[in-house]
């Protein structure tokens, strides 16, 4: 998870960016495209709720970053844009929205204000309320603001829960709030999560290096979640925001590696791309909408890789890379549903999926946090895909009319034969290749993995295609997927680190 804001990023909060400067102008259906949505207003300072002039529905800004000659050279995308580039559109305008499911996330510390915040969201967009459930099964560490964890665990629940909401509206969602990040917490709250069935899929938007973890801690993780395959959970979790870099178990340098949870051969690890999308195209900015698509159209897709030397936006992200996590696990041998598919070795190679991630051609989420002024942010991040992948398993259940539980399979069937082709973006451009820097600000080059044809380790077997890949996973689930990768894949770690980890958010 990144975001930015303004002109500032990464450090004090501001607002994301400025508001289209074309106070009290009322978009006309023309200026909307085809998205079926409500009116928009181009809103005043900092996207605030405008007085609403139709009874349909509420009003809500647009931000230079989403419109044509506004003046923003980011790509960012509301809810409504992200359908339409990823096509859950279809699905929700068919009547599959995730109704009767729930999704589970899982995150650590607290956000106070998170209902408030979430209602905010829905009444700007439009969107039905959110039917939450939180639950903190080993209680609450008091919230501290002027505490950079906390308050980052905190945006992190919200970029969660709001974007889980906004690609699957009528699902339920129940939040599981582990006490703190350690190993310990982290897998006890996912133990309460699945002991107890809460919901039909988990999202997990951290991790660590996957050989920082406690061999004893890892095999515990792996078997909470071959208890939740058993129990028919889809698992999905963000593979991390340093391309091929993890941080070093102590913390001062960097190394090529993987994260876990999303290693873990039953899970689905989502990587990044960065996504670039049909923005509004207004009149009243001389723009003719008859020679452009719709706002969201799909138009593009490379692997996510902000800052120098290997990525873009380099002016905006000087002080190391930022890219989706990919490579080879050193802990886990390949799964059955890999054999034949990856490249370059025997062992379990990450991402399994990707989906948009780019900082700068990021989601806008609402914000309203002790410690972070009150506003719309411009979030990136593999974690901002792992709620959006979990939000269309919940749709291909709601189709399906049943939990479908283990998907990693059923995606591999689809990316590699060539029906796979209207499911899966391929994302054959770019490179998760990662410049960090160690506690002396000395340089880290770890070269990472290019894109390519089919399966890579910098953006898996590619992003969705929902009018399609719904269809394609109902079909493809066997019973028996599940069963072989359980009984074929097990935790070996090399060894047991001097310095044991804690997850982050990703």
């Amino acid at each position: 998870m990144h975001k930015v804001q303004g002109l500032k990023r990464f450090g004090v909060p501001l607002v994301c960016g400025s508001v289209l400067l074309a106070l009290g102008h009322l978009a006309t259906a023309a200026e909307l495209g085809s998205i079926n949505r409500p009116q928009l207003r181009v809103g005043p300072a900092q996207a605030q709720v405008t007085t609403p002039d139709i009874a349909s529905g509420p009003q809500y800004g647009l931000f230079k970053c989403q419109v044509i000659g506004a003046g923003s050279a980011a790509n960012c995308l509301d809810p409504y844009e992200m359908r339409r580039a990823y096509r859950t559109d279809t699905q929700i305008a068919a009547g599959y929205d995730g109704s009767g499911q729930t999704i589970v996330i899982v995150d650590a510390y607290d956000n106070p204000n998170l209902e408030a915040q979430i209602a905010h969201f829905n009444a700007y967009y439009g969107l039905p309320p959110t039917h939450l459930t939180r639950v903190a099964p080993d209680g609450l560490v008091p919230f501290d603001p002027t505490d950079p964890n906390m308050v980052g665990w905190a945006e992190e629940i919200s970029l969660d829960v709001e974007w889980a909401h906004a690609i699957a509206p009528g699902a339920n969602i129940v939040l599981v709030q582990a006490r703190t990040p350690s190993d310990v917490d982290i897998s006890s709250a996912l133990k309460y999560a699945v002991d107890n069935r809460l919901g039909d899929v988990v999202s997990m938007s951290f991790g660590e290096n996957e050989s920082c973890i406690d061999p004893a801690q890892m095999a515990a993780y792996h078997q909470i979640f071959v208890n939740a395959t058993k129990k028919n959970m889809t698992l999905v979790a963000s593979s991390a925001d340093q391309g091929a870099a993890q941080s070093s178990c102590d913390g001062t340098s960097w190394v090529k590696a993987v994260s876990s949870p999303a290693v873990d051969p039953l899970v689905t690890g989502v990587g990044g791309t960065e996504l670039t999308v049909a923005k509004y195209c207004l009149p009243s900015l001389g723009c003719d909408p008859t020679q452009n698509p719709a706002a969201g159209t799909y138009q593009s897709e490379t692997v996510w890789n902000e800052g120098l030397p290997y990525g873009d936006y380099g002016n905006l992200f000087g002080y190391g890379t930022l890219s989706g996590g990919g490579g080879y696990s050193v802990v886990y041998g390949e799964p059955p549903y890999q054999q034949g598919t990856i490249h370059g070795g025997k062992q379990r190679a990450v991402p399994d999926v990707s989906y948009s991630g780019a900082v700068e051609h990021g989601v806008l989420t609402y914000l309203d946090i002790p410690g972070v002024p009150a506003g719309f942010y411009l979030f990136g991040g593999t974690s901002a895909g792992a709620p959006q992948w979990a939000a269309i398993a919940a749709i291909t259940n709601h189709k399906a009319g049943h939990a479908l539980g283990f998907l990693n399979s059923a995606l591999y069937k689809i990316g590699r034969t060539p029906v796979g082709g209207s499911g899966l973006h391929d994302i054959t451009v770019g490179t998760n290749s990662s410049l960090q820097f160690d506690q002396y600000g000395n340089p880290v080059d770890i070269v990472g993995y290019g894109a390519g044809p089919g399966w890579d380790a910098a953006s898996g077997i590619g992003t969705p295609i929902a009018s399609s890949i719904v269809d394609l996973l109902i079909a493809q689930v066997a019973p028996g997927d599940a069963v072989a990768v359980i009984n074929n894949t097990k935790a070996t770690p090399v060894g047991k680190p001097a310095v044991t980890g804690r997850v982050k958010p990703h």
